[in-house]
């Protein structure tokens, strides 16, 4: 469960670059419940709507070499100083800051183990509408190649706290939250890949978590709409019941029945 958004380093942002946005609309609205509001047909990009409340952006793939994907964006005070720090600490900036009109100042990087992310500085829009009910993110996790390699460098660029929690079955997993707050506050997880996932190619990426109430029925639904479950309805202690999915394109996302919502 996601706490403290509206701290600096909390994810405030979600969007979806797709090869197909009317396929991803249809996908989504039936899985998930939401509706698409465009941002004017100049500009390709939309937004995912439940209630009329913004959960997350949709838009064309636009950067070169770049395959369907969730990205997530962390809430920054600075956009330029934090790219300064993604390169101190051996990132790579991949879109430079730049302004979205009047809404904010945005920016997007790749981390030294390959999984990219996003900040973004808010102007006239802070950031999601909604987060933590059933349709939206309930929570953002790293799958990471290099466990040790990722805490130090978002430890670098992000006011974070990261925190080993015990998964058992050999897992190392970490839980990030604002620096000083506690335990008890949450940014996002981070799981070192096991070897035998490296081998079979699985590389570093953030993916989000969306809240369902019924985990096993909105797997199935979003099976039955085109996607690959890749990980099954399963149990995970103190947090609920979970599962993972590739969307119709390719895009994978979680869904999650929160045991603390």
């Amino acid at each position: 469960m996601l706490t403290s958004t509206h701290l600096p380093g909390a994810p405030a942002w979600l969007d979806l670059g797709t090869p197909d946005i009317d396929g991803a609309i249809s996908f989504y609205s039936a899985v998930f419940g939401w509706e698409y509001a465009s941002a004017g047909p100049a500009v390709g990009y939309g937004f995912f709507r439940l209630g009329g409340r913004t959960v997350a952006g949709v838009g064309p793939l636009t950067e070169e070499g770049a395959g369907p994907a969730w990205t997530v964006y962390f809430r920054t005070a600075d956009a330029d100083a934090t790219a300064k720090a993604v390169e101190r600490a051996g990132g790579t900036v991949r879109m430079p800051p730049g302004d979205v009109f009047t809404a904010g100042r945005a920016a997007g990087f790749t981390d030294p183990t390959g999984a990219e992310f996003a900040v973004w500085q808010a102007g006239d829009v802070q950031g999601l509408d909604l987060v933590n009910a059933p349709g939206s993110a309930g929570l953002v996790e790293l799958y990471t190649t290099d466990l040790a390699a990722a805490r130090a460098f978002y430890c670098s660029v992000l006011p974070w706290d990261i925190r080993d929690l015990p998964v058992g079955g050999g897992l190392q997993y970490a839980v990030a939250g604002p620096a000083g707050a506690g335990p008890d506050a949450v940014h996002g997880g981070l799981m070192q890949l096991p070897g035998e996932h490296r081998a079979a190619g699985a590389r570093s990426e953030w993916h989000p978590y969306f809240e369902t109430d019924d985990c096993d029925t909105t797997l199935a639904a979003a099976a039955d709409h085109g996607a690959t479950v890749v990980i099954g309805a399963m149990d995970a202690p103190g947090s609920g019941r979970m599962g993972m999915v590739l969307d119709p394109f390719g895009a994978p996302f979680a869904v999650l029945t929160s045991s603390r919502r």
